[in-house]
């Protein structure tokens, strides 16, 4: 003879105050499951950049900090540099236009050592920056938690990026200059 309700029978013969929590507690378990932003890493995918922005992301990487915040460099691809916070933040040179930009605007983020930045969430607690204003994209991925405010990593970065991605006029601006 099969037992179907051998689940219920079990449930059943726990105590009353057990059976009256049971559902809460599992209700709460899969909520925290499905809210929790867990260890979320933005991606290291290789972006393809444009034929004109090759020599400027090449001189980015050569020019980018060897640590951000005490957290050592590594290149998986000649156009995406990781500091390995954890979570770790990720740059992303020649990567597409965001296309929310179409609806928020160029200076929608903020503007760190005269390099202008576009702020957007990730999806996961976290911020994704874009430079604007500049002749390519430049993403810079911060998940939550990587540093202790989000913009952290953007203060050693844009030296980088005004040294060597040229704005919209075409044009350096070199600090050391």
């Amino acid at each position: 003879m099969s037992t179907p309700n051998r689940p219920l029978r079990v449930l059943r013969e726990l105590p009353a105050p057990v059976r009256w929590l049971s559902l809460p507690a599992v209700l709460a378990a899969c909520a925290a499951a499905v809210l929790w932003p867990g260890d979320y890493q933005p991606p290291t995918t290789a972006p393809v950049p444009a034929a004109d922005a090759v020599g400027p992301c090449l001189a980015l990487m050569k020019q980018l900090p060897q640590q951000i915040e005490g957290h050592p460099r590594t290149d998986p691809s000649a156009y995406v540099a990781v500091w390995a916070s954890s979570p770790r933040t990720v740059l992303r040179c020649g990567v597409p236009r965001p296309a929310s930009l179409d609806t928020h605007g160029s200076e929608l983020g903020p503007n760190v050592d005269g390099v202008q930045w576009y702020m957007e969430g990730d999806g996961h607690g976290g911020n994704k920056f874009t430079l604007t204003l500049h002749q390519l994209y430049v993403e810079v991925a911060v998940p939550e938690g990587a540093t202790p405010y989000p913009a952290d990593p953007l203060a050693p970065v844009s030296p980088a990026v005004l040294a060597t991605i040229p704005d919209l006029s075409g044009e350096l601006n070199n600090p050391s200059d």
